[in-house]
């Protein structure tokens, strides 16, 4: 069986977020009212709920010397998907990519990511390795 997670975190504006989702992103978005909205990531539900407001602190750690948010989501793909994600995202909008990197490159686990931030001010991570069976590992 297959099994997929789901997320809700609060926002700020839901209009705002399904835009950033749907066209910046280009993930479908499932149901929604006035106070929250399902975004499909990648078969996995992520549901963002509007509040007034909200504060995180989003300090950061050290990994091969790149600084990368301690609080973050995202989604593991294969190397195909990833890139083709990568270039569709980087391709169609302005936006900052927080980091592109390959790390543990030529050791277990080696893999790419990329990281952007939405509007709400989450990271969202988006992760390829090199062999499928070395994602625990």
């Amino acid at each position: 069986m297959n099994s997929s997670f789901h997320m809700s975190l609060p926002c700020i504006n839901i209009e705002e977020t399904i835009k950033y989702y749907s066209e910046q992103l280009d993930l479908k978005i499932g149901r929604k009212t006035n106070n929250w909205v399902d975004v499909n990531l990648f078969g996995h539900q992520l549901t963002f709920v509007a509040i007034e407001k909200f504060d995180f602190q989003f300090p950061f750690y050290l990994l091969d010397d790149e600084q990368l948010p301690s609080f973050h989501f995202g989604v593991v793909l294969e190397n195909d998907e990833w890139e083709k994600t990568y270039d569709k995202i980087n391709s169609q909008w302005t936006f900052d990519t927080i980091l592109k990197k390959t790390f543990f490159e030529d050791k277990n686990g080696e893999q790419s990511t990329f990281i952007v931030k939405d509007p709400n001010g989450y990271y969202i991570e988006f992760k390829t390795f090199k062999r499928s069976d070395e994602i625990f590992m």
